[in-house]
């Protein structure tokens, strides 16, 4: 254990040689890489596997509140992309022995394109998220059928069925009915209350138009309506 020890130190003091003899910017666009490459590995991963980013969320929500982006161009995730796309773009640059003016113009934008590239990226992937999402505000001036039995004014929640983005769905109710709606009465979503609850009247089914038989009475004489 002693020797891993100082076999990593031995092997950590070139590393630190090599880094103190670098001149300014380049220590920044390496520390700024670095860290970036880090944190935006550990976002990825908590975004796309599944782990727990309520926090990383929360900075999400934070930022876009405050800039009033819908399509959170500035969120936590993509400025983490901006500052690693940053850092590695200017060492590049500076490989490259290009200018500092250039050096930082160009990292700048790459660090952009890649806000711009994440931002279009996770909205997509809200978009089909929320495509599988009920929205219970679509259910309103849908007609239905009452499934159980709804109380008078309120009193007690009960259940229809309604077809709610294209599919038959058996979603809570109330009514301001001052009469109970019963199982099978026909009803109309008049409105949704902010938990996701119908408020629903009873309506009518439309009247079908029916053919009246007639009777032919003979040659010349016309007919006679059959009212059985």
């Amino acid at each position: 254990m002693i020797l891993i020890f100082i076999n990593s130190f031995k092997s950590y003091i070139p590393m630190a040689e090599w880094f103190s003899n670098l001149d300014f910017l380049p220590k920044v666009y390496w520390i700024v890489a670095i860290t970036g490459s880090i944190i935006f590995a550990i976002v990825m991963v908590m975004a796309f596997v599944g782990g727990d980013a309520d926090d990383i969320g929360d900075i999400d929500a934070d930022l876009d509140s405050d800039v009033g982006a819908g399509f959170q161009f500035i969120s936590f995730k993509n400025l983490v992309g901006f500052f690693t796309i940053f850092g590695w773009s200017g060492i590049a640059c500076i490989d490259a022995g290009l200018s500092t003016p250039v050096t930082i113009v160009i990292s700048i934008i790459s660090g952009l394109l890649m806000m711009v590239v994440m931002a279009s990226l996770f909205y997509f992937i809200s978009k089909l998220s929320d495509s599988g999402t009920l929205n219970y505000k679509n259910a309103i001036d849908a007609v239905g059928e009452v499934y159980l039995t709804i109380g008078a004014d309120r009193s007690k929640i009960g259940k229809v069925s309604v077809n709610v983005q294209g599919t038959i769905r058996e979603l809570d109710a109330l009514t301001d009915s001052l009469t109970e709606l019963k199982s099978g009465t026909v009803i109309k979503v008049i409105d949704v209350t902010s938990n996701g609850i119908l408020i629903v009247d009873q309506t009518r089914k439309a009247i079908e138009a029916t053919v009246i038989p007639k009777k032919e009475l003979g040659e010349g004489k016309g007919y006679l309506i059959d009212n059985e």
